[in-house]
Order: structure tokens, then C-alpha cells, then sequence
């Protein structure tokens, strides 16, 4: 597994980055087969250390997890104790899913636009209509199933995710509701 372990204004010393390769393979030995890289970032918030973890699957997963403390080992440990938890209850839905599935998860390419805020002042109406594009990027779209979706959803801790849905190839979104529910959109 590939492992990309830095720091945003703070230096990352040797033993903590053993110490996170071993808890991460540990951790991945325990509840994923097959892991294909990792990225650990640490920062700082005040007075917290702040660890942000992301580790990608063959299988087209992608788990994160977030921790903070006021010990840069002490972030590390309740970031992997989220991921442990979101792993552990996913289990068995991990290995139902994928046991079956022959070859890792196809993905295909889109664009994908991050549009500026439009400050509407005093109530006026915009001068055109169009949005102003200020970042056009790459990204990923699985071709899974819905229950798949749902899962990496909930791994990824997003609100929203767009798929190709593999049970008859159209692209379909899942997003979480108010009300804490799943929604699920498939269009004709």
C-alpha cells in the first residue's frame, strides 16, 4: 500500500509516520482485503492537533475520517477509532457486497465545476445569468449499485453522491435528506 503522510505548517517526524503506516495496516488487515493507498494529513487549529486520514480500496471505496486533540498521537488515535468504527460497522456489508463482484469498480471521467457565489445586493437582479466558473477539475464517477452507493456515501462522509448505476448504466445520485433519511434519484 502507498502511503502519503505530511503535515500543513508542522513537521512530521519519522516515528509518528511508522507508527501510522502500522496502526493503518493494521487497521486495514482487520476489516479491508485489499487497500491501494493511503493519505494522512496532521494540522493545527488552535490549539489542537488535527488529523485527517483517507484511505482508497480496490474495490472503489474510500474511507475518511477526521480526529482532533491537543497531542498530535492522541489526533492520529481518534481519527483511526472513527475509521475502525465506520469499517467495523460496515463489515459485513463489505464483504456481501464485493465477494461476488469479479474485477474492482470501473470509473469514468467528468468534469466538475466549483461556481463563485453570486451576491445578489440590495435584492437586484444579476446582470446575466450565466455563473462565473472559478475551478474546473477531474472527477471520478463509480459504476456500482445502489446499495454500494449508499455505503460509499456513508464511508466518505458526504451529503451527495453521483454514480453509474451498474444494474443498467445510467447515472443516478443518492443524497442524504433533512430528515436523516436516504434519497435516492434515478432518472428515466
Amino acid at each position: 500500500m502507498r502511503y502519503q503522510i505530511s503535515g500543513k505548517q508542522i513537521d512530521i517526524g519519522e516515528a509518528l509516520q511508522t507508527h501510522v503506516e502500522t496502526e493503518v495496516d493494521e487497521l486495514m488487515a482487520k476489516y479491508a482485503q485489499r487497500p491501494t493507498d493511503a493519505q494522512v494529513v496532521f494540522s493545527r487549529d488552535a490549539h489542537h492537533h488535527v488529523c485527517e486520514a483517507t484511505v482508497h480500496l480496490s474495490s472503489g471505496l474510500t474511507v475518511q475520517a477526521r480526529g482532533q486533540a491537543n497531542e498530535i498521537y492522541n489526533a492520529f488515535e481518534s481519527c483511526a477509532e472513527r475509521m475502525d468504527k465506520q469499517l467495523r460497522r460496515y463489515k459485513r456489508r463489505l464483504k456481501d457486497h464485493y465477494k461476488d463482484r469479479r474485477s474492482p469498480v470501473e470509473f469514468a471521467g467528468a468534469p466538475s465545476y466549483i461556481l463563485a457565489a453570486e451576491d445578489a445586493v440590495n435584492g437586484d437582479e444579476p446582470d446575466s445569468l450565466q455563473p462565473m466558473i472559478i475551478a474546473e477539475m477531474e472527477t471520478r464517477i463509480p459504476s456500482i449499485s445502489v446499495g454500494e452507493a449508499v455505503m460509499q456515501m456513508e464511508l466518505g462522509q458526504s451529503d451527495v453522491l453521483v454514480f453509474r448505476n451498474e444494474r443498467h448504466g445510467k447515472i443516478n445520485v443518492v443524497h442524504r435528506r433533512n430528515d436523516g433519511n436516504i434519497g435516492w434519484i434515478d432518472p428515466d
